[in-house]
């Protein structure tokens, strides 16, 4: 079975993959385009995400090495780090952070992510505004009747487009303050 989803929340993911072997169907790749390929099984598996900055080929080797010892299976990354995807058969122990400092550590790490995407969308949108003048051409407000609507209709999406990056930032600066409220929880206890 394939299934074809984008995510921006780790957390998130990580419950939609786990929801989809509770129902039966272990993944087994993930592309970066969002294409989730799964099969049917009968075991029971746990997956867990995590997210890591690019690592050279013996840190990697080393990272995968500490969690395969603990009998995690590496599905994928993508290509230049990002979330990793781990996946095992449910023995109880299905927690890939073993403290409070390893996870907040990974709540660091999702902090400095959220952060420079939505640093990258705001300053992608202040270029964009910059250069290009008016959301909507100039002559759609004089405009009457139905040749209004088709104009302001045609025009939408382009103003949806031009917008998309100071959504993004939006979104992303969301989940800054969501993951840096976790990590602040974690550091109280």
């Amino acid at each position: 079975m394939k299934s074809v989803k984008v995510f921006f929340d780790i957390e998130k993911e990580e419950q939609w993959l786990n929801e989809q072997l509770q129902k039966g169907y272990r993944c087994t790749n993930i592309s970066g385009l969002g294409i989730y390929t799964f099969e049917k099984t009968n075991k029971r598996y746990v997956m867990r995400l995590d997210y890591q900055e690019y690592l050279p080929k013996t840190k990697l080797e080393e990272y995968k090495g500490i969690y395969e010892d603990f009998g995690w299976n590496y599905i994928t990354d993508t290509l230049l780090g990002g979330t990793r995807y781990w996946q095992k058969k449910d023995d109880g122990q299905s927690e890939i952070f073993s403290d409070c400092q390893s996870k907040g550590n990974y709540y660091k790490r999702l902090m400095g992510y959220s952060f420079s995407l939505g640093i990258m969308f705001l300053a992608m949108s202040f270029g964009l505004y910059t250069d290009s003048g008016p959301l909507y051409h100039e002559g759609l407000w004089s405009m009457n009747g139905v040749l209004f609507w088709k104009a302001f209709i045609f025009e939408t999406p382009f103003v949806l487009l031009k917008l998309s990056p100071v959504i993004l930032a939006v979104i992303f600066g969301s989940y800054f303050y969501k993951f840096y409220r976790k990590y602040s929880m974690l550091k109280e206890k």
